[in-house]
């Protein structure tokens, strides 16, 4: 991401997620040093997706769409699996909270499968990063992580 790109995918992670860092499966990780994807659509930028790669493994750390339901997410996952198989990932990974019942379908319809539930795996998050709220999507208590993969 140039510069202008970067405060742009940095300020909306934070008005997202509270801060540039991001939790998953205990580990802490700082969006300021992960490469990202920009949807843009009409000159305007309407979606983000940063990603981690791993040896090969991808983890798809974080994916906004500031409309839904029109494509912007399907774009960018796609292009996020384009970018997993040229740098040889064989697989594409992501974790969600249980309240997160959109996050959820949407994966699971492209492809996606459950590999993984970590109960009670907030406890762990919220010590890595207190502000994690308690209630999130559809007033449900945010407690377990649920892991979804999609074999490349």
């Amino acid at each position: 991401l140039d510069q202008s790109n970067h405060k742009w995918a940095m300020d909306l992670i934070k008005e997202v997620w509270i801060s540039t860092k991001i939790v998953s499966k205990g580990k802490v990780h700082d969006t300021n040093e992960l490469p990202g994807i920009i949807a843009i659509h009409k000159n305007h930028r309407v979606g983000l997706l940063i990603y981690n790669i791993v040896g090969d493994e991808c983890e798809i750390v974080s994916l906004n769409s500031l409309k839904e339901n029109v494509g912007i997410g399907t774009a960018l996952l796609k292009e996020s699996e384009r970018i997993s198989a040229l740098k040889g990932c064989k697989r594409l990974w992501v974790v969600t909270t249980n309240d997160n019942i959109d996050a959820l379908r949407f994966y699971q319809t492209k492809g996606f499968n459950i590999v993984a539930i970590h109960l009670d795996a907030l406890e762990q998050s919220r010590r890595l990063k207190p502000e994690i709220p308690f209630l999130g999507s559809n007033d449900i208590e945010i407690r377990d992580e649920i892991e979804l993969e999609k074999i490349l």
